[in-house]
């Protein structure tokens, strides 16, 4: 009874950070290992649950997804396809815990990238210059890379890249993370799928509930009219993780 308590709270909460601003598998995950699930295993899973609520996310902001910058939303789609792919491969090849050395330092520089983004687009955009296609491509092919190796931070580092790339209506940011981290997720758990690397027992119960936390806290974001505040809330949750996952 306590492990299902624990699984519900912390899939609750990891749908609520995820819609707002994402790093909710930085819940689900240490919740999972704190159960008795391997790291690997519980990342994995941990991602896996983690895309019904990103789907709900996605669906509460439909009204709001638009595509910015030079890049159309299908090319953003299927770049993140590929990149989840990459990044699921790169897992499979990957020692235990390897990862887990490098993800404080990916987080604090998506927290870092989110915070200075627009002051980092306001001296191109007022010079008339725009980022191209091509480099676009490859910031958001990078960044699904890493969410198919590691889901932690995502929304975070998705974030950024969108801000830097041309994006500005943060409600449409939101929505698109959510959707493209539905699509890499759908596409890496596929891969981990195969492998046999999912705790299934813990999945149901995560999943479901991390759905619901999603919906929730996607309709509570989009009801903030001073999105500067949600910026603020938004860097606020990366230091939080950043230090956490420094201090481990």
């Amino acid at each position: 009874m306590l492990s299902i308590i624990i699984l519900v709270v912390a899939g609750l909460l990891a749908g609520m950070v995820n819609a707002i601003a994402g790093g909710g598998t930085l819940i689900s995950f240490p919740a999972l290992v704190w159960l008795g699930v391997p790291p690997i295993m519980a990342n994995v899973t941990a991602t896996l649950t983690a895309l019904p609520g990103y789907i709900g996310s996605a669906w509460a902001y439909r009204h709001d997804i638009a595509a910015e910058g030079s890049l159309r939303l299908r090319s953003i789609i299927v770049i993140a396809a590929f990149g989840g792919l990459a990044g699921a491969g790169l897992l499979l090849i990957t020692p235990g815990d390897a990862f887990v050395g490098i993800v404080p330092w990916l987080l604090l520089t998506a927290t870092l990238l989110f915070a200075v983004g627009p002051r980092l687009v306001e001296p191109v955009r007022a010079r008339g210059l725009t980022i191209g296609p091509g480099l676009s491509a490859f910031a958001i092919f990078l960044v699904a890379g890493y969410g198919g190796y590691f889901n932690g931070g995502l929304g975070i580092m998705l974030l950024a890249v969108f801000s830097l790339i041309g994006f500005q209506n943060l409600h449409g940011m939101n929505g698109l993370k959510n959707l493209h981290s539905a699509v890499l997720s759908l596409v890496s758990v596929t891969t981990y799928a195969t492998a046999g690397l999912i705790a299934w027992e813990s999945a149901a119960i995560l999943a479901i509930s991390t759905t619901i936390g999603g919906y929730i806290g996607a309709r509570q974001a989009r009801r903030i009219q001073h999105t500067e505040y949600l910026r603020a809330l938004i860097v606020g949750i990366g230091a939080s993780m950043t230090l956490v996952f420094f201090a481990i």
